[in-house]
């Protein structure tokens, strides 16, 4: 790469050349024009020497910490040694600072000087599924039935001990560090659009920290926050006044005629070209995303795979089934936050067998819908469907009845867009405190998808913001198909 950031900018005009009359998209419209500009002036340096098996990414993050050991990584010895403190189990060894120090976490201790959990038995259980036999959670059972479908990562590691780890998970950087792009930024940068009409990057759910994604790459490259709602999806993509369909488009056309005008009087105007091509974008964008996200073409049966039928399942549904939607029409990032609260409602520091129960019970049958409708449709082969938290929980109890946050092992899962099917990849220790076999850094997710994706890791950088090499991650090429 030869192009630096300020590169980038010279194609961003100003937000009172986008908002010049009124419309309201802002840099929303941008997004797409402004990657084109990129790859059309630097080429495709970018790509990999691969074929890509992959075109879009649906993550899935619970935010507030996913327990492994109650979802995707059983440790039946947690139970067969219940109520023991880790040093009078034999398990001792795990808290050896020679492991501990291998993550950057201060790990919390009482008064005398022991960690003050105590070994807390699993709350829920587990069977097999599949013809791969891997064992999942009785909370899980029908992404159990896609069992087959799943490469299961039990072996992640991050270095945040706190919540700013969902900041980490997607960035690669600890929330103390300084900020750089996404996974989902560094993706729409890197491969620019496939749809003229739509977002290539939208994020719904709830977001807490830092919600910017493009950091040094520019605003254009931040999420498109999304709601379902026809009537107003996007921020900013209603008009200031009431205007019809039929106004508005009168409204674009006089005032794509006007530019059109002084675009012949001033040729070389890179400002007004990049204001016009934002005009006609904000209006596709404004026709083009309600649509996507009606559900009445959809049957009754592809609704209650989503989980439309049940009042528990169906917001967490439409979300998905939106996803489904969007990446068909070729929206190359979708991301999902589930779990509100500033930390997330997946932090069950008590009561984690009633919390992880309910939660596990929103989310699980859309999750199998997505995967099953994307596979019947014949799009799960291009779609890399990601479920992932910041962190895990501790074997230990914290109180009574939960568990505290844990960076030192846990577990994630990918599925589709060319990974491989009803695998179990790494381990933990035998009650899940390190990642041990095939241990993973968070970044190692993002170079995974990036390489299906048909893009060099190596390559997406700007000389003027060097990257670190634990940045870059390492594809974890036993997943891969």
């Amino acid at each position: 790469m030869s192009f630096e950031t300020k590169d980038l900018q010279s194609h961003q005009p100003t937000r009172r050349q986008v908002l010049g009359a009124g419309m309201g998209l802002g840099t929303l419209a941008l997004n797409s024009m402004l990657q084109r500009d990129v790859l059309a002036d630097h080429g495709h340096s970018l790509l990999a020497d691969i074929q890509p098996k992959a075109k879009n990414v649906i993550l899935l993050f619970m935010r507030g910490g996913v327990s492994h050991m109650e979802s995707f990584d059983p440790k039946p010895e947690l139970t067969k040694h219940a109520g023991k403190s880790i040093n009078d189990s034999p398990f001792k060894s795990v808290q050896d600072p020679e492991k501990l120090k291998k993550v950057r976490v201060v790990v919390v201790n009482d008064a005398n000087g022991q960690q003050r959990n105590k070994l807390y038995p699993l709350q829920v259980g587990f069977r097999k599924y599949g013809q791969s036999g891997i064992e999942i959670s009785d909370w899980f059972p029908h992404i159990g039935s896609c069992a087959d479908d799943i490469s299961f990562i039990r072996s992640m590691w991050t270095t945040d001990d706190n919540h700013g780890a969902q900041v980490q998970f997607i960035s690669g950087r600890h929330m103390l560090d300084e900020r750089v792009p996404t996974i989902g930024a560094w993706i729409t940068w890197g491969l620019g659009t496939l749809n003229q009409n739509l977002p290539q990057f939208i994020s719904m759910g709830p977001r807490y920290f830092d919600t910017r994604d493009g950091h040094y790459l520019g605003p254009a490259y931040d999420a498109i926050p999304m709601k379902i709602d026809p009537a107003n999806p996007l921020p900013y993509a209603r008009p200031e006044v009431d205007f019809s369909e039929t106004e508005q488009k009168l409204t674009f056309d006089l005032i794509g005629r006007l530019n059109r005008i002084s675009a012949e009087q001033y040729p070389s105007d890179s400002s007004l070209r990049a204001r016009m091509q934002s005009y006609e974008l904000a209006f596709r964008m404004q026709t083009a995303v309600p649509d996507v996200i009606r559900f009445d073409g959809e049957t009754q049966e592809t609704q209650s795979l989503y989980g439309f039928d049940d009042p528990r399942t169906k917001p967490f549904g439409m979300q998905l089934l939106a996803a489904r939607r969007f990446a068909e029409r070729g929206v190359r990032f979708i991301q999902i936050m589930h779990g509100d609260g500033a930390a997330g409602a997946w932090d069950s520091h008590s009561n984690l067998q009633a919390s992880h129960a309910n939660l596990s019970g929103q989310v699980d049958r859309p999750i199998a819908g997505l995967l099953k409708d994307l596979k019947r449709r014949g799009l799960l082969e291009e779609t890399i469907v990601v479920f992932a938290t910041e962190f895990g929980r501790t074997p230990g109890s914290q109180g009574a009845n939960g568990r505290d946050h844990h960076p030192y092992g846990f577990s994630v899962w990918m599925a589709g867009g060319g990974l491989k099917g009803g695998v179990a990849h790494g381990a933990t220790d035998e009650i899940g405190f390190h990642a041990e076999e095939n241990p993973h850094y968070v970044t190692d997710i993002h170079a995974t998808i990036l390489h299906q994706l048909g893009l060099d890791r190596k390559r997406l950088e700007v000389p003027s913001h060097k990257r670190l090499e634990q940045d870059f991650g390492h594809v974890i090429h036993e997943i891969i198909a």
